[in-house]
């Protein structure tokens, strides 16, 4: 099951949050490390099977603060598609709209039409007066 989860972490500096980004990648089962908010002080981890209480403690530890704030399950979007999907046909199932009859029409076109609109481009080379490299 993969799950998103948010840390608020105390960070002030790059290399503070490089050093919290390196603690959440060594998690067991982390998919992917991420900052989010204005002051980028929220780590957005993505992975499967990853133990939030550990890894909100491990930050803890490190950085001295250290908030749990979201663990949600992430649905895949295969998954999202498909149900999507079976919305759709069902709101179809239940209101089918007729659909208009339109005529088919076939453009005519004449051959003095095409002739009309062909151009010709012609490139000429000047060679009468070659370049010569000594």
């Amino acid at each position: 099951m993969k799950q998103k989860i948010v840390i608020k972490v105390q960070v002030s500096c790059d290399k503070c949050r490089s050093k919290a980004m390196n603690i959440a990648a060594g998690e067991d089962g982390v998919i992917s490390v991420a900052w989010e908010g204005e002051d980028k002080d929220k780590v957005v981890v993505i992975g499967d099977g990853v133990d939030a209480a550990t890894l909100t403690r491990n930050l803890s530890k490190k950085f001295g603060f250290a908030d749990l704030l979201l663990v949600e399950e992430v649905k895949e979007k295969k998954e999202e598609k498909k149900e999507e999907k079976k919305e759709e046909k069902k709101e179809k199932e239940k209101d089918p709209e007729p659909t208009p009859q339109v005529p088919q029409c076939q453009p005519a076109y004449s051959l003095e039409c095409d002739q009309l609109y062909k151009a010709v481009v012609v490139y000429e080379d000047d060679c009468s007066n070659p370049c010569n490299i000594m």
